[in-house]
């Protein structure tokens, strides 16, 4: 079994906190990560839809931004 993460992979943490959740989303590529928190009484499936629709909108951002920019490997 490999330990290598697929592409595309989302890790997701639901953390209880008072009368709300907040909901983290990390992108296992790149380690980048989103929250968004919600009411402890929505579906949990509305959120993660919610917070993963933000890490991909994220990371769509991070791709544009760093066309712009040149590679900083070369010299």
């Amino acid at each position: 079994m490999s330990r290598d993460e697929r592409r595309g992979e989302i890790y997701l943490e639901f953390r209880p906190i008072g009368q709300q959740v907040k909901v983290t989303a990390i992108d296992a590529e790149t380690g980048l990560e989103v929250s968004v928190f919600g009411p402890a009484s929505a579906a949990q499936e509305d959120l993660k839809r919610l917070a993963v629709r933000k890490l991909r909108r994220r990371l769509e951002q991070e791709a544009l931004t760093t066309q712009d920019r040149p590679d900083p490997t070369l010299y």
